[in-house]
């Protein structure tokens, strides 16, 4: 499991020109799913995530989590971080999961999130998205298990 964690002023995903979800402050995250990954990885993750001190206090450091902001999440399913670029010049996708495997755990994970009590929405499963964000800082953070 791949996760691209943005910090977010806001951001958005359109589908075919209509918003079918933003948020404001918190993170976009991109997710990745391999066809071996358990709701195991998607536990330990969003258990990171959502601890993760990475919003400034009043002393401008990073200290603050998810929680402590009271941020929201954005979490798109992603099979492009399994890109397999080290042949040709064409990615290969053959590490991401397919979508039977995929969609359930990109469920779970944005479902574990809400258990949390993280303001939780989602882009459009295999949809063509678009996505808008103001990454703040820039902050941008590259998760694996």
């Amino acid at each position: 499991m791949r996760v691209v964690l943005q910090r977010v002023s806001s951001a958005s995903v359109s589908v075919e020109g209509r918003t079918i979800a933003s948020i404001g402050q918190g993170y976009l995250i991109l997710l990745g799913i391999a066809p071996d990954d358990e709701e195991a990885a998607a536990e330990y993750l969003t258990k990171k995530i959502a601890h993760l001190r990475v919003f400034e206090d009043e002393a401008g450091k990073m200290n603050r989590s998810l929680l402590d902001v009271e941020g929201a999440a954005l979490v798109v399913s992603q099979f492009t971080l399994y890109a397999d670029t080290r042949k040709g010049r064409r990615p290969a996708f053959v590490g991401a999961a397919p979508p039977d495997v995929a969609r359930p755990l990109v469920d779970f994970f944005a479902d574990r999130l809400r258990a949390f009590g993280i303001p939780v929405q989602t882009g459009e499963f295999g949809a063509h998205m678009q996505v808008a964000l103001v990454n703040d800082g820039p902050v941008t953070i590259l998760m694996e298990r």
